[in-house]
């Protein structure tokens, strides 16, 4: 998976650290590295997806640059989960639009110039430039049909990417730990929701000062809950419209419009301050092209949550047809490229945790063996 160049570097520095061990409480990338003698392709993978960036130990080492070790760890785990993703994105694509804000930014302008398009096409370029009101105001701009046969499309084949490239990846990071059995997964499912691993060594994540701070911690809580309340009014306004027989927009005081605002706050929120963050966050442990591929994340997903509440405020008026085209082609970029980007983060790094959970419970049995 790895080119052997990079390979080597990055068992160097790893080495170096297996026989320092001095940042073993930090997280678990240390502990687990501590159970390997020697790390392979497999191996470095699943380190690279157990790092949350903290960034703690690169802080705390003394061999960093300009040290001739010149350890630093965050920017080769980073660079190997970069790696990750697009080894295990299948169909692969161009590197141009898996790595880069340009390829981002391309696919995005052209979701909203496509959804444009066929809006003119097929429903007549006047429905663009007149207000629509009432219950179904938004599908005498989008036909209902129109909007929900591509968004089931786009979806199936992101999560197919992701379950494939999730059962491949924990086949090769290898080992009896890593089958999802129920109290790893269970154990490993908390890890993940709680952000266990950005705490650092207790004090916090040193992202992007050079002290302890919860606030990129706090940040990444706003953006999870900002989604899963999306996603919860989505799925209200689903059975309201298809079961109950109401159609959008709903009223202002309604469960679809609640849940809808209070995500897109909490999205704008954390989206906005992990991107003020990154801007003061220190390059020297961080690969370029994992930069990029945050800031691509970040500004796409910070959009759609600004033009979902735009849409809210403008739907009586003229400029809702504009605004929904423009969040539609905004929602169709982010989850084309979801497969591909930063989005897909979560889906190797839960199968690792899962895979580090089940070595904890495997030392937690010998430690008690060797007591008793």
């Amino acid at each position: 998976m790895y080119e052997p160049e990079f390979l080597r570097e990055a068992q160097r520095q790893l080495a170096v650290c297996n026989a320092c061990r001095y940042c073993e409480g930090f997280c678990a990338v240390f502990p687990a590295l501590e159970l390997r003698a020697e790390i392979g392709s497999g191996d470095l993978g699943y380190l690279a997806n157990l790092c949350h960036d903290c960034r703690d130990c690169y802080t705390a080492c003394m061999f960093t640059p300009p040290h001739e070790f010149a350890i630093n760890i965050p920017k080769v785990l980073a660079a190997a989960r970069l790696q990750t993703y697009e080894h295990y994105g299948r169909p692969r694509v161009p590197a141009l639009f898996r790595r880069s804000v340009v390829g981002t930014a391309a696919i995005t302008l052209a979701g909203i110039v496509a959804v444009w398009l066929a809006v003119a096409a097929f429903m007549g370029p006047r429905v663009l430039a007149v207000p629509h009101r009432g219950p179904g105001a938004f599908y005498a701009v989008a036909p209902w049909l129109a909007i929900i046969v591509p968004a089931i499309a786009i979806v199936l084949y992101g999560v197919g990417v992701a379950l494939c490239g999730a059962w491949t990846f924990a086949r090769d990071i290898g080992g009896a730990p890593s089958r999802p059995r129920a109290a790893a997964a269970w154990r490993a499912a908390l890890d993940a929701i709680t952000l266990r691993f950005l705490k650092g060594g207790g004090a916090g994540c040193y992202y992007p000062r050079v002290r302890g701070s919860s606030a990129r911690r706090v940040l990444h809580h706003f953006v999870a809950g900002g989604f899963l309340l999306a996603l919860v009014s989505t799925t209200i306004a689903a059975i309201e419209q298809d079961i109950i027989g109401r159609m959008p927009p709903f009223p202002l005081l309604s469960l679809p419009v609640f849940f809808g605002v209070a995500g897109g706050v909490l999205l704008i929120t954390g989206t906005t301050g992990l991107l003020f963050l990154k801007t003061r966050s220190d390059d020297a442990p961080a690969a370029s092209s994992m930069n990029a591929l945050d800031y691509a994340f970040l500004v796409l997903l910070d959009l759609v949550a600004v033009t979902g509440l735009l849409l809210l405020v403008l739907r009586e008026t003229r400029l809702m047809p504009p605004m929904l085209v423009v969040h539609l082609g905004l929602l169709a970029g982010l989850f084309i490229t979801a497969p591909y980007g930063k989005f897909i983060h979560f889906v190797y790094r839960y199968v690792a945790l899962i895979r580090r959970a089940g070595e904890e419970r495997l030392e937690a049995r010998a430690a008690s063996g060797t007591r008793a």
